[in-house]
This record gives C-alpha cells, sequence and structure tokens, in this order.
C-alpha cells in the first residue's frame, strides 16, 4: 500500500487533529493495515495497535464477537465486522476503529469470495460497508486496506472526529 500513503497522512492528520485515536482489527488482510499505518512517520501519535483475529476462535475470544453471529451471520458479515470494531475498539481504549474481514481467494468461503466487509466503530457508533473485489488474493487484500482508509478518512472529514 505504499503508493497510498498521502491517503494514510490525512486520515492520521484528522485523527492528530481532534486528539482521537486508532485500533485495528484485521483478518482478511492479515496485518497490512496496520502496516500501511505504521509505515507513515508520526504515526505513533494517533495509532494504537491492533489485533489480527485470523481464526474464528480469535474473533470470538479476544475480540468478543458474539457465538450467535458466528452461527447465524457467519465470519464474512457485517455483524462480524462490527462486533470486530467494537471489540477492538473497547480492548484497546481508542477512539476509532477499523474491521476487515472476509474472503479474499482463491476458495470460497461461507458461499462468498471477494467479498468483504469493513467495519468502523467511533464515538457515534458501528457501521459496516460491504465490499465486493475482484482480483488476486494480494489484489484484494490491497484494496480492502485503501478502501478501509477512505471510508474512515471520509467519515472523519463529514464529522467532528473527537464527537
Amino acid at each position: 500500500m505504499s503508493g497510498e500513503q498521502g491517503d494514510v497522512h490525512e486520515l492520521l492528520r484528522l485523527l492528530g487533529d481532534s486528539d482521537a485515536t486508532l485500533s485495528v482489527a484485521e483478518s482478511l488482510t492479515g496485518g497490512l493495515l496496520a502496516a500501511a499505518v505504521t509505515e507513515v512517520p508520526g504515526a505513533s501519535a494517533a495509532f494504537v495497535g491492533g489485533v489480527v483475529a485470523y481464526a474464528t476462535r480469535v474473533k470470538s475470544e479476544v475480540l468478543g464477537v458474539p457465538a450467535e453471529v458466528v452461527a447465524t451471520d457467519g465470519v464474512v458479515s457485517a455483524s462480524c465486522a462490527e462486533a470486530m470494531a467494537v471489540g477492538v475498539r473497547a480492548l484497546l481504549g481508542s477512539t476509532w476503529a477499523l474491521s476487515t474481514t472476509g474472503v479474499a481467494g482463491p476458495g470460497i468461503q461461507e458461499g462468498k469470495a471477494g467479498t468483504v466487509f469493513v467495519g468502523i466503530a467511533g464515538p457515534d457508533g458501528v457501521t459496516a460497508v460491504r465490499l465486493a473485489l475482484s482480483g488476486n488474493r494480494w489484489e484484494i487484500q490491497e484494496e480492502t486496506c485503501r478502501r478501509a482508509v477512505d471510508l474512515l478518512r471520509d467519515r472523519l472529514g463529514d464529522t467532528r472526529v473527537g464527537e
């Protein structure tokens, strides 16, 4: 995601302007989102940390994704992305949290391929955005990171960050 540092810079600037912090919970992206954020010098002013919750049990045991969400909606779902974002925000005490979950392929999981959900949790609540992406595994992971950064950056640009 090196070419997209400008977007991450802008996100970190928006967070810093309001003394807000960010944490991430990643499944599909496997740490790539945290790496993209920490690639920017000075990221420590806003970035708290992250959890790579690749296994379902880590989503449940560490991030608090309810068993009923896993059983009913699955881990490739908006409700799982929301629960992951809420969980990491609480766990790490950040103002905002991003989460990524989905299927990058090449195989199909829960009947889905290329389906990604990005969760955003903050002072004003939680939401998830569904992405339908194509490409190889790496391209889907990178595009997910770009879109997650863009979604939060746009949300912060539309509202007061710390409120």
